[in-house]
């Protein structure tokens, strides 16, 4: 079954709004990325006006900003450390943002949507 963004069928006070039509393309929903430490893998939608979109599926590397020499890295993911999305996360290595990941410069934050921007961007901590 299609995942719709649609408006709710039932009011704030349990009654119901009149019959909806059925779903239409527009309002189409997909489920998330969860995007995973491994060899990069990405892929592009196309979304409304012909627009594109790239969902991140897997990542192996991070740009990891250095807050003292203000300067961007590209080093690899080793794992996750702890997930304020998730507890469950931290055991799967997924990548979302404000999750917290070990790489070879130290402890990062993820400031970027990786699911949505197909890139991992992150600070150091």
């Amino acid at each position: 079954m299609a995942i719709a963004q649609m408006r709710s069928r039932r009011k704030i006070s349990g009654g119901r709004y009149k019959v909806q039509p059925t779903k239409t393309w527009s309002q189409l929903g997909s489920d998330p990325a969860l995007t995973k430490i491994d060899a990069m893998r990405k892929r592009s939608l196309r979304t409304l006006g012909g627009h594109r979109k790239f969902r991140l599926f897997s990542a192996d590397t991070a740009n990891v900003l250095d807050p003292k020499s203000k300067a961007f890295k590209v080093v690899k993911i080793k794992t996750v450390v702890d997930s304020p999305a998730n507890s469950n996360y931290v055991r799967r290595n997924i990548l979302t943002k404000g999750t917290i990941i070990d790489t070879e410069l130290g402890k990062a934050r993820i400031t970027s949507k990786p699911g949505q921007d197909s890139a991992v961007n992150a600070v150091l901590i």
